[in-house]
């Protein structure tokens, strides 16, 4: 066997000699999935306010900044079966100064007083929506489009263009 003189073993270094080793402080999937569950199932609602705002009611802010894809807070309601929710959308429809926000969307055969419901409609909003699941439960959640700023009101797209919605409700032109 050769031995390696001292200058041989000075030439062959490795890269992390020379410039430290980085780690990465992103999350996986299975760990940010950990942490929105944690959340959920503690309902968490850190770093928002609601503040009233004249002549539109009341709205949801930001206590603090937000990261792009950063969980914001859970759009929390009832979870009905699709014909009890078409029962209460007509119940809601008999008096026009009530407006009737419902989510629906499937999962599993599911249909679907927090902060997630006060968050106001605009069609350039800085929330996204997304379905996260818990045990076999959904869960709506609202994540940041964009980077959000602290006093920044957090709005999102209802998605309603129906003429009668408008009509009744002409913000959400807006």
């Amino acid at each position: 066997r050769r031995r390696r003189t001292k200058k041989q073993s000075e030439t062959n270094r490795k890269v992390t000699d020379y410039f430290p080793v980085r780690r990465s402080c992103r999350k996986s999937k299975a760990e940010l999935k950990r942490h929105i569950d944690d959340l959920l199932r503690n309902n968490v609602e850190e770093g928002l306010k609601v503040k009233s705002i004249e002549g539109k009611g009341r709205g949801v802010f930001a206590d603090r900044a937000f990261q792009k894809d950063q969980f914001v807070v859970e759009y929390h309601g009832d979870l009905l079966e699709i014909a009890d929710a078409k029962a209460r959308e007509a119940q809601y429809a008999q008096d026009p100064a009530t407006g009737c926000y419902m989510y629906y969307f499937h999962f599993k055969s599911h249909f679907g007083d927090r902060l997630g419901r006060l968050i106001n409609h605009s069609k350039n909003g800085n929330l996204r929506t997304k379905l996260h699941e818990i045990g076999g439960t959904p869960h709506l959640i609202f994540l940041a489009s964009r980077d959000i700023r602290a006093d920044e009101e957090l709005l999102y797209d209802y998605g309603d263009r129906s003429k009668e919605a408008v009509a009744a409700h002409p913000w959400l032109k807006h």
